[in-house]
């Protein structure tokens, strides 16, 4: 009887993680299908998302907020991907963990999402020319979004990058 009485309460508790779940298995169909496309199809998705991103330069930086008129650093990367029809998590753990196409820091190109302090912001690469790259992003409270180059700060803050398109 005991058993049950534990049994019971995790069973009921398992709606939940599956709901959550279920949630997830868009934005992995999303990213699956893009990576489907050509290479120029799927940079025609990463332009759309950056043209995207690139009109709410200006924009102030608001915890939380996902736009259209201020964005944190991972509602920016969402809301831009969702105008390109790319669907991403919320919150910068789960667009790393949702994308299954990780980059190296060499071989970022733009639309790429890059991850620094752990995984504890993200941005757009914006641009690239040689070993430079520049990227788009909602920066911090008193801020607004804006495109930076990273420099050698960035990259020892370095923690990941994928390419959702």
């Amino acid at each position: 009887m005991i058993a049950t009485a534990v049994v019971t309460p995790l069973v009921a508790a398992v709606p939940a993680p599956a709901a959550e779940a279920a949630k997830a298995v868009p934005v992995a169909k999303v990213v699956k299908q893009a990576k489907n496309k050509s290479w120029a199809e799927r940079q025609k998705l990463a332009q759309k998302a950056l043209k995207a991103a690139h009109k709410k330069k200006g924009k102030p930086y608001r915890y939380g907020a996902a736009g259209p008129n201020a964005f944190d650093c991972s509602g920016l990367v969402q809301w831009s991907y969702r105008k390109a029809g790319v669907k991403l998590p919320r919150v910068t753990t789960a667009q790393y963990r949702a994308v299954k196409n990780k980059v190296s820091w060499s071989k970022l190109a733009p639309g790429d999402l890059v991850f620094f302090h752990g995984k504890g912001h993200v941005g757009m690469v914006s641009k690239r020319k040689g070993s430079k790259v520049w990227m788009i992003h909602a920066p911090n409270s008193g801020s607004h979004v804006k495109v930076v180059k990273l420099n050698g700060y960035r990259k020892k803050t370095f923690s990941g990058a994928v390419r959702p398109y």
